[in-house]
């Protein structure tokens, strides 16, 4: 029996309700019977929050967007790569879930310790390799008989878009993605043991008419040693702000001083056709906008800051600043 203690109330309503049959007797003994445990599966062990998962997710919809930007611009054809999930399982059970015959690209990522793996199915790989070779990216798989000359060409392809997972990593850790292994079958292919927890984020692609999945496998190994910095916390308390040097801002100021800008005085505008301009000759007079009692207009690059007038200096043509311009706006008309 439970230690939990009923008042009053609750003792007269349970009583009423045996009474009248809405509750039996004999179904309470035998639920009190059952033992009310959790199944737990030590070979499926979740060793990653949800908010850990969900920092992997974040990782990931960037690299999905580098990745389709360089195989657009690699294979000339609409390309979309986006995440549709996340998870956490058993090595084996990843191994079992991906087909026999697949692409299997291995990456060490140093200074983390363990692989990498980046799974492409055949599918998404030929249309990959048709293209490449100038076709129109059908994808006819033939995954068993790869010739020396398509492996290579398939191998530096994804070896060239994985070092975009430098750039996904930025603000974890600075990593330096390397190639290691190139497989087909994924039964060769043993990188951790068959319990080790990996997480599989799955990337559903589409190539031209074609569509598939690439997933990247992280073993546990992996992840490890920077597990602090998936938390929601890290990523708010900004690691990369740095405290600034005793007299970086007077340096910087003392830079921007002696830096130079174009200054124009400008008299005023006109428009005129192009018949016009090419009858242009000396002693033609041209008719601006602006009356000559009105101040000029001071452009400091393409920005109006300041109105003034003319006049002369030491015998040269020079203009005196009457006001600032606030807000002044970029001359593109």
């Amino acid at each position: 029996m439970s230690g939990e203690i009923l008042s009053q109330n609750e003792i007269d309503a349970l009583l009423s309700a045996l009474s009248t049959g809405e509750m039996n007797a004999d179904e309470l003994k035998k639920e009190e019977a059952e033992k009310k445990v959790k199944v737990y599966d030590f070979k499926r062990a979740l060793r990653f929050s949800k908010d850990q998962i969900r920092s992997l997710t974040r990782m990931h919809d960037n690299f999905a967007r580098v990745l389709t930007t360089f195989f657009s611009a690699q294979l000339r054809t609409y390309v979309h790569i986006d995440v549709v999930s996340a998870d956490q399982l058993p090595y084996e059970e990843f191994i079992r879930s991906i087909p026999n015959m697949t692409i299997l690209n291995v990456f060490e990522v140093p200074p983390l310790e363990g692989r990498v793996l980046m799974e492409v199915n055949p599918n998404i790989a030929y249309s990959m390799l048709d293209r490449l070779l100038g076709g129109k990216g059908a994808s006819v798989n033939k995954i068993e008989n790869l010739t020396e000359i398509e492996t290579k060409i398939m191998s530096n392809m994804f070896e060239r878009s994985f070092e975009n997972y430098r750039d996904a990593w930025a603000n974890i850790i600075e990593i330096d993605p390397l190639m290691t292994d190139f497989e087909v079958n994924s039964q060769f292919l043993q990188m951790v043991s068959p319990n080790e927890t990996v997480v599989v984020i799955s990337l559903n692609t589409t190539i031209g008419e074609t569509t598939g999945m690439i997933n990247i496998c992280i073993p546990h190994v992996v992840l490890e040693p920077i597990i602090p910095k998936l938390s929601v916390h890290y990523w708010m308390q900004n690691p990369d702000k740095k405290e600034r040097k005793p007299g970086e801002k007077e340096s910087l100021e003392k830079g921007l001083k002696k830096a130079t800008v174009p200054l124009v005085a400008e008299l005023g505008e006109s428009h005129i056709n192009i018949e016009d301009f090419l009858m242009l000759a000396a002693g033609d007079v041209i008719e601006l906008n602006r009356r000559i009692d009105e101040p000029l207009t001071v452009k400091v690059g393409n920005l109006a800051k300041f109105t003034a007038q003319p006049g002369k200096m030491n015998k040269r043509i020079a203009v005196q600043i009457l006001d600032h311009i606030e807000g002044g706006e970029d001359d593109d008309e």
